[in-house]
């Protein structure tokens, strides 16, 4: 599939003000989370609160899943709220869609996806204080990233949090947990943390700080798991499997010499549909062209860090003209996720 599409897709094609709100439901999301992990102490039924923050992510989440990553990628890369909130929801976000690709029991999904949004509870301004600066981390500060786990545990015990499983991987979120055995066979606490683990390096990788520019998503998968993703490790394996290695709202660089953001994902696994930007020229496109990279040409050539793109971009489009496209492609309609999808 090759077209040049107009920005604005044509009316009707998309529900009317459905796709409108989306970022600002995200972006809500994430502004909220920040209020929560900032001033724990002073909310009111804290543990209710992230349950219905976990709630407006379930629905974000079932209401288009490409939508979601999109977005959240996104968000990653330009957050404005501080490096702690938006950390916690991309890790939220993604245990959210292991969870439901692992087949995890309803009960383990949402220990998983509420110690994601706290597991750092405990040194939220220090985090956001460090993706701010240059220079290595003093003694001090070394010492309380070593203490985080035990001190956001007994804040949340303090928070009337008295989900076990929630707790102890909060405790041991950055325990060495075995990964080449059988996640299955693993108790869940060890399950969890090894889910939890893994994610929490990638969104670290991928995200920017001051001190270093994000990594592309490509290149932060294999850091995980070298130049092969190793079936044996499953976490990492299901990760590229359900988000793929260029998930939507990653930069990629195409074989024609085109810059193109990845809309959405397709039925051959790392072969997206994708928006190009930019020609070869690096001169901006009126009017974004459609590839669907699983047809042929333009193939990608690689991934690039949202640091090596300097283009501000209107998100509701882009997410109608996936959305748009998805609609009008046998190949992509399959994909299309509904409420309650997930």
């Amino acid at each position: 599939m090759h077209a040049h599409l107009s920005a604005h897709a044509p009316a009707g094609s998309v529900p009317e003000g459905e796709y409108e709100d989306l970022l600002s439901l995200w972006a809500d999301l994430e502004a909220g989370l920040s209020v929560l992990l900032s001033r724990p102490l002073q909310v009111q039924d804290f543990p209710a609160k992230v349950r219905q923050f976990d709630g407006w992510l379930q629905d974000l989440v079932a209401h288009d899943i490409d939508a979601a990553l999109y977005l959240m990628f996104q968000l990653a890369a330009t957050s404005t709220v501080g490096y702690s909130a938006s950390h916690a929801l991309v890790c939220g976000t993604l245990c959210h869609i292991l969870a439901h690709e692992l087949q995890l029991p309803a009960h383990e999904r949402d220990s998983l996806v509420r110690a994601a949004l706290t597991m750092n509870i405990g040194m939220t301004a220090l985090q956001d204080e460090l993706a701010e600066q240059r220079e290595r981390p003093s003694a001090a500060q070394q010492e309380a990233i070593r203490n985080h786990p035990e001190e956001s545990q007994a804040l949340l015990e303090r928070l009337f949090i008295s989900d076990p499983l929630w707790l102890d991987v909060v405790g041991q979120h950055h325990a060495a947990v075995a990964d080449r055995v059988p996640l299955a066979s693993q108790p869940p606490q060890d399950r969890l943390t090894r889910i939890l683990g893994t994610i929490d390096r990638y969104a670290a990788m991928i995200s920017p700080r001051k001190s270093r520019a994000g990594r592309s998503a490509t290149d932060s998968v294999r850091a995980l798991v070298g130049q092969e993703t190793d079936q044996r490790d499953e976490v990492s394996y299901t990760l590229v499997r359900s988000v793929g290695l260029c998930p939507p709202g990653t930069f990629v660089k195409l074989d024609n010499g085109e810059t193109a953001i990845v809309l959405r994902r397709s039925e051959k696994a790392n072969h997206p549909l994708v928006a190009s930007l930019l020609d070869r020229h690096g001169h901006h496109h009126a009017q974004p062209s459609l590839y669907q990279t699983a047809t042929g040409k333009p193939r990608i050539q690689s991934a690039l860090a949202r640091s090596a793109v300097s283009l501000e971009l209107n998100h509701r489009t882009m997410v109608r003209l996936g959305l748009y496209a998805a609609q009008h492609s046998a190949g992509l309609r399959g994909l299309l996720t509904g409420p309650g999808a997930l």
